[in-house]
């Protein structure tokens, strides 16, 4: 339970796993940052359901594609409160495609999204948390893939790649940063039910995989949400470096 102005940003938080995270977040007493970096009313729309519901929560644009942008986007959470919980949850997918049909341009949008937006937020956030620097502690939650470990072959091995980035990144920051009061994990997220699907051009793809799922179902956006929270509370206070996934036992 959050105490206090403790604040917990989560990155791309207007829609799918992080709209479903910002809710869970805010009944934890955490006042949310419900990053966007376009849609804004979809952003208002979640941060206005926070505070219906008798939470706390601000609409906060920020590009992780940007460095300026995501120091901005942390210096107006600093003036909410303190920074105790990170969850690196934007992050892109792009059309199928094979490697040697990518181009330069999408595997830098890739991996400037989906890796160096996750790099200089956990930056920005140790910053705030490490008490090498003053802080109190945290927590920090990337949100990884099961695509890390499969390579998804013929569709996006980008995405897959920039995925087995974030679980090396967030092995090594943790030990790094593990005496200074935070903790940093990783959701594999595997068939999930939400937008982004439709924003690589296959909306039916989720109910298509159903078959290699052995729970023979996706997964719903709270379902990763509520293992995010676990992750982010002191229920998982011995709980570092760890990379685990919410897949329905889909590992191959």
């Amino acid at each position: 339970m959050a105490n206090g102005r403790e604040v917990a940003i989560v990155t791309g938080g207007s829609r799918g796993i992080g709209a479903a995270t910002s809710l869970l977040l805010a009944k934890a007493g955490y006042l949310v940052v419900v990053n966007y970096v376009s849609n804004k009313p979809a952003a208002e729309k979640i941060a206005a359901q926070i505070m219906h519901d008798g939470g706390r929560a601000a609409a906060v644009q920020g590009d992780v594609a940007n460095e300026d942008s995501i120091v901005q986007l942390f210096n107006a959470a600093d003036r909410l409160g303190t920074l105790k919980t990170l969850v690196n949850n934007a992050g892109v997918v792009d059309v199928k495609a094979r490697v040697d049909e990518m181009s330069a341009e999408r595997l830098a949008r890739m991996f400037t999204i989906n890796i160096m937006g996750s790099f200089l937020c956990a930056r920005e956030a140790v910053k705030r948390m490490s008490t090498r620097h003053g802080g109190s502690g945290g927590a920090i939650v990337n949100m990884s893939s099961a695509a890390a470990t499969l390579g998804a072959p013929g569709q996006y091995v980008d995405y897959a790649a920039s995925k087995g980035a974030i679980d090396t990144f967030t092995i090594g920051l943790a030990r790094e940063v593990a005496r200074e009061g935070i903790r940093v994990n990783a959701i594999r997220a595997g068939i999930i039910d939400t937008e982004i699907h439709a924003s690589g051009g296959e909306p039916e793809r989720a109910a298509q995989l159903r078959g290699q799922i052995p729970m023979q179902r996706e997964g719903t956006a709270q379902e990763v949400a509520e293992t995010i929270i676990w992750l982010a509370s002191g229920k998982a206070s011995y709980v570092t470096g760890a990379c685990l996934s919410v897949s329905g036992g889909r590992s191959v």
